[in-house]
């Protein structure tokens, strides 16, 4: 929303200024000052609970700094005074000298509440990390990811001198076989989820050929080699490739001389910088924790001007400099919705004035339908997400909040600290390079849920207007006519099996991040299934909402972990799951069936799920101490709910 109003930056109540969010933010350059007092001191491991908010303020030019000061802290210190923090071990391997990753990538990680555990091996020995057995070892220190940097030398220590573009042709080729070959060799060990990057062009290089044609014929050749290792993700499930021309794109130079030659860091700092910050997406997608929901301000955010002012005839909406600017972020809202990205809108405005706009005005290319809820009152902004919050059914750690005002960005921060903030300026052509600057919802791999994602919430609504509409919950339940399928998942479906174990938080028993080929090896070990539960009702199909993971071994069932979508929650659909797998594994002459419960903070309420359902505590698990067993004698079993219909198919089922 534009205003005139609180033009300085919001504060705290001790007096030092509030964070404001990423992105397009307000920045205090004292940011790094205070970092580096609090280092020198020796009180920045005590003080680690305030990095985050640091980090926040801190310019976007601060950040190596800031993170190469961080990666000398005492990590074991750290854990000691904040042991809830959470730890990320990544494993870093590399053509070149790979430790000058670090520094960014544990300033990347901080500003995501994270700490990093990183294991960094010596100069040149990728090869070795890749095709060599798994290094037994602490199991707690297994790392989450693989990050395989590469670099030009990655080729051209192959290449003779003097060259031509045959030798690198030659060299790429070689290299990208011997690559390929490695990256099998990772992935059939499975040590998880690898990391490789495209290699940029450096100009050192291809301006030692005076032939242009020949320059021309070098940057051929250098695409194929880096389509190569972009088709390697495709080509096994546990890789990504992280595109660095996107990155070079922004300016970014890819090599420094200095530190190449001397320091054998042959990617430049800031690119690495730019990488780090991939990097962090990944990992938060790994740990379950990618955004789902934006939440746009109107006025000087999706059209200039103020609507309550000039009218839905006087905003800047196309037709103009500044109205094209507008429209055009407008087109990067849509192809974001169009991949599962929930909009909606948090707006100081009226109503009706809103709707009016968003249904009637002819340039606007968001429409009332493309939200899925609309919030346009004069409540405060942070009131309103933790309505949208609750409407969704969907924790606050799931949204991202666009405002052009400073206020209002930093009063959401203040008050919703799990909210995404960024903040858009002034200048409508840069708001699209705010929003876009970190990956707030990037994912391993698109699904069809995504893509149906904002139609099935907006099916939501009407099921909420037939809740108001009828007496008693149960009157509810009744008039849904629910209908759940429990089968073995298809290979087709392991990628949503996967995402649903990446993202969801609340009901996942024993919150297990598990990519695509993991999941697809616990489907193809002896005794072992995966069976995905899929929904409908009289307003719509829910799609696949959940998975369970059994193994069966002799006369006992084991529940391994039980994962539903909290777009179904409270519909008795997990009953009615439970009550189907129990009664498979009975009648398949089991004896007996145990569920494994692993502590979170996000799952907390499902901590009696197993108790409710008949099962008796077993006792911890001695290898995790968040960890419990439950019994259940598969006797005086309970039916399905009585509102749902529940179809069931085991055939092919291990169990």
């Amino acid at each position: 929303m534009t205003t005139t109003e609180h033009t300085t930056a919001p504060t705290t109540a001790a007096g030092t200024v509030a964070p404001t969010g990423q992105g397009g933010t307000w920045r205090d350059p004292g940011a790094l000052r205070a970092l580096r007092s609090g280092y020198a001191a020796g009180r920045l491991e005590a003080e680690y609970g305030s990095v985050r908010a640091l980090l926040a303020r801190l310019p976007e030019s601060d950040l190596p700094a800031a993170g190469q000061l961080l990666a000398r802290l005492d990590r074991e210190a750290v854990l000691r005074l904040h042991p809830d923090l959470p730890v990320v071990t990544v494993a870093v391997t590399g053509q070149s000298t790979v430790a000058p990753l670090v520094g960014p990538l544990t300033a990347e990680l901080a500003r995501h509440g994270l700490l990093l555990d990183p294991v960094v091996s010596p100069y040149g020995s990728y090869l070795r990390d890749l095709l060599g057995p798994a290094e037994p070892g602490d199991g707690a220190r297994q790392p989450l990811l693989t990050l395989c940097l590469l670099d030009p030398h990655t080729v051209f220590e192959q290449v003779p001198v003097p060259w031509g573009v045959e030798d690198v042709e030659a060299a790429a080729r070689d290299r990208l076989a011997l690559l390929g070959k490695a990256v099998g060799a990772h992935q059939d060990s499975g040590r998880g989820l690898l990391v490789l990057n495209t290699v940029p062009l450096l100009h050192h290089h291809a301006h030692q050929l005076i032939d242009l044609r020949s320059r021309a014929r070098l940057g051929a050749v250098w695409r194929e080699f880096n389509s190569g290792l972009l088709a390697l993700a495709q080509q096994h499930p546990g890789v990504i490739v992280v595109d660095l021309d996107p990155l070079v794109s922004l300016g970014t130079a890819a090599y420094e001389p200095r530190t190449g030659l001397y320091a054998k860091a042959r990617l430049a700092e800031g690119l690495l910088t730019g990488y780090a910050r991939e990097v962090g997406h990944l990992v938060l997608g790994r740990l379950g924790r990618t955004r789902k929901c934006l939440v746009l301000d109107l006025d000087g955010t999706l059209w200039g001007g103020v609507l309550g002012e000039e009218g839905p005839d006087g905003i800047e909406l196309g037709g103009g400099l500044r109205g094209d600017a507008f429209l055009e972020f407008q087109r990067v809202l849509v192809q974001l919705g169009s991949q599962g990205v929930l909009l909606a809108v948090s707006s100081k405005n009226d109503d009706g004035a809103v709707r009016e706009v968003l249904r009637d005005h002819p340039s606007m290319l968001l429409h009332e339908d493309d939200f899925v809820c609309v919030n346009a009152n004069w409540s405060a902004k942070h009131d309103n997400l933790r309505d949208i919050s609750e409407r969704l059914g969907l924790g606050l750690d799931s949204f991202v909040f666009v405002d052009d005002s400073l206020f209002e960005c930093g009063l959401v921060r203040e008050q919703l600290p799990e909210v995404a903030v960024v903040r858009v300026d002034q200048e409508p052509a840069l708001h699209a390079s705010a929003l876009l600057a970190d990956g707030w919802f990037d994912l391993p791999q698109l699904t069809q849920e995504d893509r149906e994602r904002t139609g099935r919430y907006r099916t939501e609504a009407r099921r909420q207007e037939f809740r108001e509409d009828v007496g008693s919950y149960q009157d509810y339940l009744d008039g849904l006519g629910i209908e759940v399928t429990v089968r073995p998942a298809a290979a087709s479906e392991t990628a949503r099996v996967s995402q649903l174990t990446l993202r969801t938080n609340q009901f996942h028993l024993a919150t297990e991040r598990m990519q695509v080929p993991q999941v697809l090896q616990w489907a193809a070990l002896p005794g072992h299934s995966a069976l995905v539960v899929s929904a409908r009702d009289r307003f719509g199909d829910h799609g696949l909402v959940g998975a369970v993971f059994l193994r069966r071994d002799a006369e006992q069932l084991h529940i391994h972990n039980f994962v539903l979508s909290c777009r179904v929650f409270s519909r008795g659909i997990e009953s009615g799951c439970l009550s189907a797998v129990l009664g498979h594994a009975r009648s398949t002459g089991a004896r007996g069936a145990t569920g494994r419960y692993v502590r979170t903070p996000r799952n907390a309420a499902f901590a009696s799920l197993y108790t409710d359902h008949g099962f008796t505590p077993a006792g911890p698990d001695p290898d995790d101490p968040d960890a419990a067993f439950f019994h259940h004698d598969l006797r005086g079993l309970a039916p399905a709910p009585a509102h749902l219909r529940v179809h069931t198919t085991f055939e092919g089922d291990r169990t």
